[in-house]
């Protein structure tokens, strides 16, 4: 039996990388696929593929970090299939201008916040009562291995936004967990997506990533798109406010060197 089969599923950044494969994943499982992203071209270009192979979508354009958005791109998911049962909040950005605390801009600093934190909390906002008058679900959200670890190329608005992830995703994992809501947070590792191969635009960049990662390359989407399947599966039926790290073992290499 499908892992998703009845549900409706709520995916943000989902015209590319972990978003795209994972409403391809969740699709092929069962579920009808709400595709949100900034990008109508990209999100559109998901539902189409998840429709051509079989699937039902829909593409919504959507800024999640603007709090009219968020609640547009939710009602658009109960009002086509009827209710939401899992909420993925995976539209996130890394910034080139993103450095340390010196270099990096209160522009950048905000942009960042917005989309990667603020938006999560909107996602969250709107997709819990949904959730709840379908009867419960799951949410998942994207953080990262760097909330945990601090990353080797300064990107301090990226990794305090992740963080701010990590901690949001566990007081509403216990806000909600007698309610049939179950939230969890993805840390992906290292990835080998366009966004993290623009910020890592030489080969000496990409080796410093990878030097610590004991697999010793970098992780696909579509690794962490079944991850998030699991998570959004009763598979997981008894895991909540958990921090999912898929990351090629750099955590426990960083544990190891203390």
């Amino acid at each position: 039996m499908d892992r998703l089969s009845g549900k409706v599923a709520l995916i943000t950044g989902a015209g590319s990388g972990i978003g795209r494969e994972s409403a391809v994943l969740f699709a092929a499982e069962g579920a009808r696929v709400v595709c949100v992203d900034l990008n109508e071209h990209t999100a559109l270009e998901t539902a189409d593929l998840v429709i051509s192979a079989g699937g039902e979508a829909i593409a919504v354009t959507a800024d999640v970090s603007s709090d009219r958005d968020s609640h547009r791109m939710v009602d658009a998911a109960t009002e086509a299939f009827g209710g939401l049962h899992v909420m993925f909040n995976n539209a996130g950005i890394m910034h080139s201008d993103d450095g340390d605390s010196q270099s990096t801009s209160e522009a950048i600093w905000d942009l960042t916040m917005n989309i990667n934190a603020k938006g999560v909390f909107l996602g969250c906002k709107y997709g819990i009562p949904a959730i709840l008058e379908s009867g419960g679900g799951s949410i998942i959200n994207t953080a990262s291995f760097v909330a945990r670890l601090g990353a080797a190329t300064p990107q301090v608005a990226y990794t305090a936004s992740k963080g701010a992830v990590l901690a949001l995703t566990r007081e509403l994992a216990v806000v909600h967990a007698r309610q049939g809501i179950r939230v969890n947070a993805l840390c992906p590792g290292p990835l080998r997506t366009e966004l993290l191969m623009n910020l890592l635009d030489t080969d000496e960049k990409r080796r410093r990533r990878l030097v610590h990662v004991p697999m010793g390359r970098f992780g696909l989407a579509e690794e962490m798109a079944k991850a998030a399947l699991f998570l959004a599966s009763e598979d997981a039926s008894y895991v909540t406010g958990t921090e999912f790290l898929v990351d090629g073992g750099i955590a426990s290499a960083y544990v190891t060197a203390e």
